[in-house]
């Protein structure tokens, strides 16, 4: 019946569907195979996919464990069989992006892995930076990462901020690391101009920009600032922030992406939490107050609360709390109600991941056998994925 269609609108029909079911769908005709492996069909794809809430997936991390779960329906999760080894049983999310996940384990092996399609790359190695900043004194105090698509390139990046601190002289130095896909290596950058604030916050990608939280100097009382590293340009540069109504250094912020939007959380020292979303990137006027979290039963602490995602209806945004669990806020009601995950009582993460068929790689199939030495990245690459898996 397809082959009587117009080649677009089985592109059009097909370009709904989540990727699991498009993986199927290879396997029904050559002319769908071709169609569905094409590169127009995987940007239509992941362009329909941006602007739909049923291709989206929340990841969820216990230790060493990843699952996966339909958001926001949130479904018994299914395990999924990550391509990294695990040593001291624990692995950590670096960042979403475009159906990639970019993950790492204490070894500081990295991969970019597209859990749908089950296909990875793993990134060259990089060293341990080490800096001295006093005579008497080294201190190695943070290392994050920030994971993103630069729209101009088109190219995947990886950014790694490694930051020192020495605390005798409140001096700080960093290091900041850049990978892009398309070269599959590394370079260094000039240093960031900032001390990081909260070194457990990864890279929140919107804009082009990848954004953390610093502030110019070590002091007290420093106002905290969002920082926005600009994938094209490769240079750091600071958001307007909007008038959050405290005073001096009463409260902390965070960044989180909620939706498509990036989204800043106030904690006034666990009083109150204010939700602000920016509705045009980039414009100081444009932050609009989302919600006012209060001290609940279910919400004692706001030292680790962070905006994930809308519900379908938009009335409910999910939050993660204290790295343990999740719980819906009612917009409307403004209520808290936990979320039980059947078969997954505890959570040390979680993110919101797209459905999609984006490689983790730009290479052309028939090239990457013919170059012996991709060849045998890609078998072992191939090794790890069978779920070989070290625990110490």
């Amino acid at each position: 019946m397809s082959d009587h269609l117009p080649r677009e609108v089985v592109t059009d029909i097909l370009s709904r569907l989540p990727a699991k079911s498009l993986l199927r769908f290879r396997s029904t005709s050559k002319s769908w195979k071709s169609l569905i492996d094409s590169q127009h069909f995987n940007s239509v794809h992941l362009s329909r996919s941006l602007s739909l809430t049923s291709n989206t997936t929340l990841i969820l991390r216990l230790d060493s464990d990843l699952y996966q779960t339909n958001f926001p329906t949130l479904d018994p999760p299914l395990f999924l069989n990550h391509p990294l080894m695990c040593y001291s049983n624990n692995i950590t999310l670096l960042g979403s992006c475009n159906g990639l996940l970019c993950i790492s384990n204490v070894a500081d092996d990295i991969a970019f892995w597209n859990p749908s399609l089950r296909q990875h790359r793993i990134l060259p190695s990089l060293p341990l930076p080490r800096r001295r900043l006093h005579p008497d004194t080294t201190l190695f105090a943070a290392r994050v990462y920030g994971f993103g698509f630069d729209h101009t390139s088109p190219d995947y990046k990886l950014v790694r901020i490694s930051y020192f601190v020495d605390l005798q002289d409140r001096s700080f130095d960093s290091q900041v690391k850049l990978y892009t896909l398309r070269a599959n290596a590394w370079k260094t950058l000039p240093s960031m101009p900032y001390a990081l604030c909260c070194a457990r916050t990864m890279g929140v990608f919107v804009g082009n920009s990848l954004h953390w939280v610093v502030t110019r100097k070590l002091e007290p009382d420093q106002p905290d600032l969002i920082v926005a590293f600009d994938l094209t340009h490769e240079i750091f540069t600071e958001l307007p922030l909007p008038d959050t109504g405290g005073v001096g250094g009463g409260f902390e912020i965070d960044v989180a992406l909620l939706g498509d939007s990036l989204c800043m959380t106030v904690n006034f020292h666990n009083s109150k939490m204010d939700v602000w979303v920016m509705r045009e990137y980039n414009r100081g006027d444009s932050w609009c107050k989302l919600f006012t979290l209060e001290e609940s039963r279910e919400l004692r602490s706001f030292k680790c609360l962070r905006p994930l995602g809308y519900s379908s209806d938009g009335n409910k945004v999910l939050l993660e709390h204290d790295r343990k669990r999740l719980c819906w806020y009612d917009l409307g009601k403004k209520e808290v109600t936990l979320v039980r995950i059947q078969g997954l009582p505890n959570l040390n993460e979680a993110m919101i991941c797209l459905g999609t068929l984006v490689t983790p790689y730009f290479l052309p199939r028939q090239i990457c056998r013919k170059s012996p030495t991709l060849g045998c990245q890609r078998r072992r690459d191939d090794f790890l994925s069978q779920g070989f898996k070290l625990t110490l």
